[in-house]
């Protein structure tokens, strides 16, 4: 009897061994985590979204002359500005002004021969009162009349042309700005209509032109509307910001069929002529959201699979919230939606946590770095 209550408590024995050995393998529970955090703050937030523009002026010419030739004078300074009506390129007029002086020449003597013609036709109805002509003569006076008249009229129509030609022979400026550098030198043949002499554009007030979606299109008409100062900022290519505001000057009249957008033009004043036709530059306009938002730290952000999420501290535990960013705005950056004012963000410290993980508040100052993490 004895000995089978040794057989009986060998196998007890290994079972409680057994289960000794399991206890002191169990893994020990994880220490709360150190963490940093701050409250998200409502401040005013005011951002802009951004559009690749192009400078352009109003008002651009290419001139060219109407009239063939050889210049023969040159009278501005390459770059500088022009105002309207100065005498800009001279064409050989020699010829022009013998064709002008032999088409007024034309016209003396036709309305000559038209005062003739009328004596004539006087005369010889006086005569015919009397029975002292043929009706005929009467007649053909009358047709000499009619003819003398007509060669008035084409007298007249030459002196036009010639005059205008001799015009086109002197090129002035269409309108005031500024000229560019000149495409011939004196003692050059240009053919009319073909060799391009020089381009002048206007420089006060400016354009940018912004290519935007269609589905942007109402917004830009509200801001035609009721635009302010504040509303359109531009940044230059050197990234410089340009202090003057704009407005909208004109939206296209269709949208690109192949592409869905539409081209809109901003107006800008220029006195100091610092923006240039042709230079590329940032156009900024005002954000309809922007206002009182929540903003934190940019560094608070973690971002998995494309979306964005904060860690936010309540009591021990860190919970894990899904948001929708704005804008950043310096360091800190907009939180459309997903976390509420005073919540308690953490900004270091969370990159091994998960939702509902301990955590204990860090003392000291935060390690460096911008605590962000990726999945």
């Amino acid at each position: 009897m004895k000995a089978k209550n040794i057989l009986i408590s060998g196998p007890l024995l290994l079972l409680l061994f057994a289960s000794c050995k399991q206890k002191n393998n169990a893994p020990a529970a994880l220490p709360p985590t150190p963490v940093y955090v701050t409250g998200a703050k409502v401040a005013d937030a005011v951002y802009y979204d951004e559009y690749q523009g192009t400078v352009v002026a109003l008002n651009s010419v290419e001139l060219r002359s109407e009239v063939s030739g050889f210049i023969t004078g040159i009278f501005f300074k390459e770059g500088d500005v022009v105002a309207k009506g100065k005498e800009l390129y001279e064409i050989d007029r020699r010829k022009y002004e013998a064709a002008y002086q032999q088409a007024v020449a034309n016209l003396e003597s036709a309305n000559a021969n038209l005062v003739k013609a009328q004596k004539d036709i006087d005369r010889y109805n006086m005569l015919l009162a009397n029975d002292a002509v043929a009706r005929q003569t009467v007649d053909q006076a009358q047709a000499a009349y009619q003819t003398s008249k007509s060669q008035v009229d084409v007298a007249k129509a030459g002196v036009l042309s010639a005059k205008t030609d001799l015009e086109y022979s002197l090129i002035t400026a269409p309108f005031t700005g500024r000229i560019g550098i000149s495409q011939v030198k004196l003692g050059a043949q240009v053919t009319p209509g073909t060799t391009l002499l020089n381009t002048i554009s206007s420089e006060n007030p400016i354009g940018v032109d912004v290519v935007i979606d269609e589905e942007q299109i109402s917004r830009f008409y509200d801001l035609q509307k009721r635009s302010t100062d504040s509303t359109f900022k531009l940044q230059l290519a050197d990234g410089t910001q340009y202090t003057k505001p704009g407005k909208v000057l004109a939206i296209d009249r269709g949208v690109a069929s192949g592409t869905g957008t539409i081209t809109v033009r901003i107006q800008f004043a220029n006195d100091g002529d610092l923006l240039k036709d042709g230079m590329s530059c940032v156009l900024k306009v005002l954000n309809s959201e922007s206002g009182e938002r929540i903003q934190i730290p940019y560094k608070a952000i973690s971002e998995q699979m494309g979306e964005f999420f904060v860690f936010v501290a309540q009591d021990t535990i860190a919970h894990q919230h899904k948001v929708k960013l704005g804008p950043r705005i310096g360091s800190d950056v907009v939180i459309m939606s997903g976390i509420q004012e005073g919540d308690k963000v953490i900004t270091d410290g969370f990159q091994r946590l998960r939702d509902g993980g301990k955590i204990t508040l860090g003392t000291g100052a935060p390690a460096a770095g911008n605590g962000k993490k990726k999945s």
